[in-house]
């Protein structure tokens, strides 16, 4: 066995890109022991990684929108799905907006000084559609240091203002609304501020404080 998880890692190291590309999916929870794997990492095209017996991983794409819930064997990840040996992969595709896992440079480095109205416009000044969470109660990738204010912009809403120390930092750089007990309304468009940074979303109007793939709330600010 040992031997043909070798020849299986060589062939995927073999397919492998030479060069790590963009972040394409992240670890949404570890189940065993996983060498080099721990929860809410992010895994880029071309990672090997191998599962022992009784081990698994659950791998959220965030691109396809893709759910694989893989047990054992020898997983390669892809762009938008991974191709699994030796194991078992199950596969569910979950409501997720891929502008919302990866923000663009523009929506990015918006200066602080830019108002909403100009953030919902493209560059020729047409209304831009905004990123779509599917969780009321969103994920945040950002730096700690820096203080959080997420504001209501179609709507009257206290404003949430929190200082992102890292003790309240999920993996380190991840700030998780559920975990603090915070949820904005469905349906709601919001600005979100960090530092000389913002950026608009929006709420699905079906979204539920239910438990959700964490790709369908995942804001990267960061």
């Amino acid at each position: 066995m040992r031997s043909l998880i070798g020849a299986i890692v060589g062939m995927f190291c073999l397919a492998a890109p030479a060069v790590a590309e963009t972040p394409a999916a992240i670890v949404e929870d570890v189940q065993g022991k996983v060498d080099g794997i721990e929860f809410m990492d992010y895994v880029a095209p071309g990672k090997i990684i191998k599962l022992g017996p009784k081990a698994g991983i659950t791998l959220s794409y965030l691109k396809s929108c893709l759910r694989e819930t893989i047990s054992e064997g020898v997983v390669l990840v892809g762009a938008e799905q991974s191709t699994v040996q030796l194991g078992n992969v199950q596969r569910v595709k979950v409501p997720c907006d891929a502008n919302a896992a990866q923000l663009s440079e523009r929506e990015a480095n918006q200066s602080a000084a830019t108002t909403f109205r100009t953030m919902r416009s493209d560059a020729k000044g047409a209304p831009a559609k905004l990123a779509t969470i599917y969780g009321t109660a969103p994920l945040i990738q950002a730096k700690s240091g820096s203080t959080l204010v997420i504001e209501r912009t179609d709507g009257k809403e206290p404003a949430i203002s929190v200082p992102l120390k890292s003790d309240i930092m999920v993996g380190g750089k991840f700030y998780d609304l559920s975990k603090a007990g915070k949820s904005l309304t469905p349906g709601g468009t919001y600005l979100a501020t960090l530092g000389a940074k913002r950026y608009a979303f929006q709420v699905d109007a079906s979204a539920t404080s239910s438990p959700t793939p964490i790709v369908g709330r995942l804001l990267r600010l960061e």
